[in-house]
């Protein structure tokens, strides 16, 4: 393919990975807070300063105020509308979020009040597609809510094992929704994703491991999750995105 066609987002977990996205040649990044929870909702001060710095890369927002599961309460969905207004005063592109009933519909009236507080900017679905029962359905409901997008894996742990249902919701969509293959999509695998299913927007992280600075680590503690390695930090570089953009290139 030529470069103008096909869109590549990267989901960035900072300003950092941010700026590096940007040296890559991104198109558009998503940023993300809490990583290890599937992404919520990163702080004003991250948004404010990203939207500084990104000066030729369109800027998304997730929305997503915990971590789990989609099926929300009306005090979450009022906290996602006013960082829904928060990111329209910092100047934000986009915001991606996704509800889910308890019974794995598309939650049609909170979807569409988030998507009338997000009036006029771009909106896409989040995975909470890959968890929804029904995801031909799921689809015509994300049309008509009017979502620009949908990011998913195919409804499967990486988008890699989803090829055969991104191609036939691919299909389906025939042009009335954009799909965005995300998760696990690497240099590796994005051409074969691109050959199988036919899609044209991808989203990765393309981030590496870097060791702290800090010289004294209390070994007895840990901040987060025991086990988790708390002497690195994971930061998308701009080599990772181009390497992985120059694999779509004829």
């Amino acid at each position: 393919m030529k470069r103008e066609e096909f869109m590549v987002e990267v989901c960035a977990n900072g300003v950092e990975s941010c700026l590096a996205a940007q040296e890559g040649g991104a198109d558009r990044v998503e940023l993300c807070a809490g990583i290890p929870e599937g992404g919520t909702t990163p702080s004003y001060g991250e948004i404010k300063v990203a939207r500084r710095v990104l000066t030729t890369t369109r800027l998304h927002v997730i929305i997503r105020p915990r971590g789990g599961d989609f099926l929300y309460s009306d005090l979450e969905v009022e906290r996602m509308a006013a960082d829904i207004a928060v990111c329209r005063d910092l100047g934000v592109d986009g915001v991606v979020f996704g509800c889910l009933n308890a019974d794995g519909t598309l939650d049609m009236e909170k979807n569409r009040y988030l998507m009338e507080c997000s009036h006029g900017m771009s909106v896409t679905l989040h995975r909470a597609f890959d968890r929804a029962a029904d995801p031909v359905q799921t689809l015509e409901d994300a049309i008509s809510l009017g979502f620009n997008r949908i990011l998913t894996s195919g409804q499967h742990p990486k988008a890699i094992e989803g090829v055969e249902l991104l191609a036939r919701l691919n299909r389906q969509a025939a042009g009335r929704i954009i799909l965005m293959a995300g998760s696990g999509v690497t240099e590796q695998n994005i051409r074969e994703i691109h050959e199988q299913t036919g899609l044209h927007e991808f989203h990765f992280s393309g981030r590496e491991s870097f060791a702290s600075a800090m010289q004294y680590v209390n070994p007895n503690l840990y901040m987060g999750r025991p086990g988790a390695n708390e002497a690195a930090l994971d930061y998308t570089t701009a080599r990772r995105v181009r390497d992985t953009i120059a694999q779509l290139l004829d």
